[in-house]
């Protein structure tokens, strides 16, 4: 295989693991509920799910290494607490988020079975690819993705060149934030941080002997690929969303506004190529994940084979556990923890991307720890009445918003930057 045909493959690959249809039913919500301000509210959720995630990517191809890279100038206790707090939150939730919203769109209208069955027959196929996770990239960057990316084109296509004339009044008070944190939804900046090690695993695999840079430039174009694709169609479907919100009843859940915008859009066989679409893009997902996790253990324990398939093992138990629930439970008992996870994920994205003299340890430590110290409040949001926060919040700027983190980990970055030497 050559670096042009590879690349290609990687970046495919990259998306499919990315865009799982666990993230398909979020955009469309964001313009049914943003309306004429659908375009703000897409600023926002590219911002979270398509450009943190892309310098993810940036930061593998800077690091060659793996997830506990990311936080090794802080401290070696923060970087196994925090590596395993991103494994197990990807294991715990939107791994089998896929399963449940296969279930809930490919499955449950057209045959009516359980969810616990669909779950276990889902996951067990999960397992039989990630076993023999040397075909997986080849396989999903050749001929899965594609497929998937041709159906969402059709669905989007079709919704753009002729979409209703009413648009309803949109409900979101601040657009730009609300799709930045439902952004946070996608956990694509933590698929960034742990999938960017599955593909340099995999050229490193490869039969060509590549230099550092050559692999530099295979990832950063591989995930330049994948980030294309996702700004694409995230877009589409925040804007088809918003374009039809008029014809759907406002208590519509976020499957059955897929479903219907499908129908909507591809006439009677919307319901069959979504279904085709749902399951495609879930497994790709689910597959990608696990094999992202499963390598993680493998090098954590001197590549040991056995380790890999445990690890496989688990991931896919887990995910019959829970991916047996509703898609709506799952993604609402995420929140509080990508509240405070997902603000780690970015200030560590950056200050990896950023020149090698902005980023000593002492921005890294003190940069992550005011980043932490700061979430705590966005997190107990989730967990405590509104009221026992409010006079906190009132005092940091934009905690009221969930972003409370941001300007006090961007006046630290500034402020030690700004130290002598």
């Amino acid at each position: 295989m050559n670096k042009t045909k590879e690349t290609f493959v990687f970046g495919f690959a990259l998306f499919a693991g990315f865009f799982g249809a666990g993230n398909l039913i979020l955009p469309p919500m964001l313009g049914y509920t943003s309306g004429h301000n659908w375009w703000l509210v897409a600023i926002g959720f590219i911002i979270s799910a398509t450009l943190i995630p892309l310098l993810s990517i940036f930061a593998h191809a800077k690091l060659q290494g793996t997830l506990f890279d990311f936080g090794k100038k802080v401290s070696p206790l923060f970087n196994q607490i925090f590596c395993f707090s991103i494994l197990l939150i990807t294991i715990a939730l939107p791994c089998p988020r896929t399963a449940a919203v296969t279930h809930e769109i490919a499955i449950q209208p057209f045959f009516g079975t359980s969810a616990l069955l669909t779950s276990i027959i889902y996951f067990v196929l999960v397992y039989i690819f990630v076993v023999n996770r040397n075909k997986v990239l080849s396989l999903i960057g050749k001929y899965l993705t594609p497929i998937i990316v041709i159906i969402v084109l059709l669905i989007i296509g079709i919704g753009i060149m002729s979409p209703p004339m009413l648009m309803n009044v949109s409900e979101v008070k601040s657009p730009i934030v609300s799709g930045l944190l439902e952004g946070y939804q996608t956990y694509d900046a933590m698929a960034g941080m742990i999938m960017g090690g599955v593909v340099i695993v995999s050229i490193n695999n490869s039969n060509l002997n590549l230099s550092f840079e050559d692999k530099r430039k295979i990832i950063t174009k591989s995930g330049l690929i994948a980030m294309i694709g996702l700004f694409l169609i995230y877009a589409g479907l925040i804007a088809i969303g918003a374009f039809y919100s008029s014809q759907f009843e406002p208590s519509i859940s976020r499957t059955d506004l897929l479903s219907g915008l499908a129908i909507r859009t591809l006439g009677r066989f919307g319901s069959a190529f979504l279904s085709v679409l749902v399951a495609l893009a879930c497994f790709t997902t689910a597959v990608a994940i696990i094999v992202s996790v499963a390598d993680f253990f493998k090098a954590y324990f001197n590549q040991s084979q056995k380790a890999y398939l445990i690890t496989a093992i688990v991931c896919c138990l887990v995910g019959i556990a829970v991916g047996q629930m509703e898609v709506k439970y799952i993604i609402d008992i995420a929140l509080p923890a990508l509240m405070f996870i997902y603000p780690l994920c970015i200030v560590l994205i950056l200050l990896n991307v950023i020149p090698e003299k902005h980023a000593s340890k002492l921005v890294f430590r003190s940069v992550v720890f005011v980043t932490f110290l700061f979430s705590i409040p966005d997190f107990l949001g989730f967990l405590l009445p509104e009221d026992n926060l409010k006079w906190i919040k009132d005092i940091i700027p934009l905690a009221n918003e969930g972003l409370g983190w941001v300007l006090p980990a961007l006046v630290t970055f500034s402020a030690i930057s700004l130290l002598p030497k």
